[in-house]
C-alpha cells in the first residue's frame, strides 16, 4: 500500500461519499490533484471537520492504491485567515480553474507554489490591483502548466517576431496574432515579449507578476479579457461558476 506522510496541500472541493464520510479534491505539491476519501468526516466529532477547509494550507497523510485513496491525517498548515468578499469567490475561483484543467496525480510543484503565493494575498487583503494582478498571475502560468499557452514572444502560425509596438491578440484556437481592426482586446508586443520572458522555466512566479502589475490599467483589462477566453475554451466552454457569481456581484453594486 502507496503512503504518503505530511503532504502540503489545499483543499479544492468536496461532496458526499455516504451518509459520514466526504471525497476531498485537494491539490498537493508533489503530487498534484489527488482524490481522498475522508471517512466519518461529516460526524460531529471527526477530526477532518474543522481542517478541511478550502483555502488554507494543509498537511495531508493518506494511503492505497486505488484511483480514491484513504485520508489518514489532515492537519492546519497555519500561518493565514480565510479570504473574505470578493477576494474568497476569487479564491474558489482559483480552485474551479485547477478542478477543471489538471489531470489527477500530474505533479506542478511550480503551479503550487503559485498558488500558495495567490492564497496568501488574497487572505491577507491586499490591495484589488495587485490581487487582480495576482490572479492573473495565476491563470497564465495554469494556462502554460498544462500546455495551452502559446508562446508569447511570437505570432503562433507564421512564428514572425513581435515587433515592439504593434498591436497583438490571444485567441482560444489560432494562438497569438496580430490584431484586426475590430478586435478589443489585445497587448502591444512589447507587453506579450516582457510576459513570456517572465514565464521562462527559471523565472519565479513572481517575475510574472510584477510584469503584470507594471502593465498600464487598459492593458491590464485587457489582459484578463483574453486569458478568460482561453480558459473558457480550455476548460470545456462552460460558465465558471465562480465567475458568474462574482459577475453578478459586480452589476448589482453598480446599480
Amino acid at each position: 500500500m502507496k503512503r504518503v506522510v505530511h503532504e502540503p496541500g489545499y483543499v479544492l472541493h468536496h461532496y458526499d461519499w455516504s451518509e459520514s464520510s466526504l471525497i476531498v479534491e485537494a491539490f498537493t505539491r508533489a503530487h498534484g490533484r489527488v482524490a481522498l476519501v475522508a471517512k466519518g468526516a461529516k460526524r460531529p466529532s471527526s477530526n477532518f471537520r474543522p481542517v478541511l477547509l478550502p483555502l488554507q494550507p494543509l498537511l495531508l497523510s493518506w494511503g492505497g492504491d486505488g484511483e480514491i485513496r484513504t485520508l489518514k491525517v489532515a492537519e492546519w498548515g497555519g500561518g493565514q485567515v480565510m479570504p473574505r468578499g470578493d477576494a474568497l469567490l476569487s479564491g474558489f475561483y482559483a480552485n474551479e480553474l485547477l478542478l477543471r484543467l489538471l489531470a489527477r496525480e500530474d505533479a506542478h510543484p511550480r503551479l503550487f507554489d503559485a498558488y500558495a503565493a495567490l492564497v496568501h494575498a488574497l487572505a491577507a487583503g491586499d490591495a484589488e490591483p495587485l490581487a487582480a494582478a495576482a490572479l492573473r498571475a495565476f491563470e497564465l502560468l495554469l494556462l502554460r502548466e498544462t500546455g495551452h499557452l502559446p508562446a508569447l514572444d511570437a505570432q503562433t502560425l507564421t512564428l514572425a517576431p513581435l515587433q515592439a509596438s504593434e498591436p497583438y491578440r490571444l485567441v482560444a484556437e489560432g494562438g497569438l496574432r496580430a490584431a484586426h481592426a475590430d478586435d478589443a482586446a489585445w497587448l502591444p508586443g512589447q507587453s506579450w515579449r516582457r510576459l513570456a520572458a517572465s514565464l521562462a522555466d527559471e523565472a519565479p512566479w513572481t517575475a510574472t507578476l510584477t510584469v503584470v502589475v507594471g502593465l498600464p490599467g487598459e492593458q491590464r483589462g485587457s489582459l484578463r479579457r483574453q486569458l478568460g477566453e482561453l480558459l473558457h475554451y480550455h476548460g470545456g466552454g462552460a460558465t465558471l461558476r465562480t465567475r458568474q457569481l462574482l459577475q453578478d456581484a459586480q452589476r448589482l453594486m453598480a446599480t
